[in-house]
Parts: C-alpha cells; structure tokens; sequence
C-alpha cells in the first residue's frame, strides 16, 4: 500500500503521535464511510480521511478521538 501524504496529514500525524504503520491498519481494517471526495476510515481512536488516486492512498488528515 502506497501513502501519499498532505502537509495538513503531515502537521496532524506529528501533533498526534501517529505513523504510517497505524493508517494503514486503520484502512485495511477499519470501518469506512463514502465521504463526498474520497472515505473516512476509523479504527479504534483514529479516523483517516483519504482518497485514492491511481492505485494510492492519498491522506488528507488524522483525527484522534
């Protein structure tokens, strides 16, 4: 799975200790809901908002909950 990722994604991963390995379990594994450009994915605490584009997974931003 290949991630691209926003500055905004960037920014909100380092204020909320987030990496790589734990977006992409929350969008292999967690529930996800049809947003009006792209999906919403929450797993556990974290939600991912992203869409995909040629075969990648371009991440908008991470929320904490």
């Amino acid at each position: 799975m290949e991630l691209i990722l926003t500055h905004h994604a960037k920014v909100r991963m380092a204020e909320k200790a987030v990496n790589t390995e734990q977006i992409k379990e929350a969008i292999k594994k967690g529930a996800k809901i049809k947003q009006t450009d792209g999906f919403l994915a929450k797993y556990g605490y974290i939600k991912i908002a992203y869409k995909i584009v040629n075969d990648k997974y371009v991440i908008k931003t991470v929320i904490i909950e």
